[in-house]
């Protein structure tokens, strides 16, 4: 025997739990948007590396180990927007460093490691 009551239950419940969860998404991503959440802006960071600088010097953002020069300049790297100080080492040499601001265009860098004298 059915029971008329509860198929009226289901036939209202199934499509207002469907819009109340699609309004529910709808108010995250808003929400997500309007605080900065959803997205974090980028700019391409691209070091250029001379035949006469050191394959393996080390490449640090903000003091952070990213990798050898020879990746870096062959793929680049991402940096978020604002302020980061760019450095590459290699023992023999003086350090490289560069304070860079990144906001909308993609910054290239020239790299010349100057050796250390002996």
């Amino acid at each position: 025997m059915k029971q008329p009551g509860r198929v009226r239950f289901v036939t209202w419940f199934t499509p207002t739990l469907a819009i109340v969860a699609a309004l529910m998404l709808c108010a995250v991503i808003a929400l997500s948007l309007v605080t900065g959440c959803g997205s974090t802006s980028y700019v391409s960071l691209k070091l250029v590396r001379p035949a006469s600088a050191p394959r393996d010097a080390s490449v640090l953002i903000d003091e952070e180990y990213v990798g050898p020069l020879s990746y870096v300049a062959a793929r680049g790297v991402k940096l978020p927007y604002g302020e980061h100080r760019i450095t590459v080492e290699k023992e023999g040499y003086f350090p490289w460093d560069h304070l860079v601001f990144s906001d909308r265009d993609d910054i290239t860098l020239d790299v010349v490691l100057v050796p250390i004298p002996d």
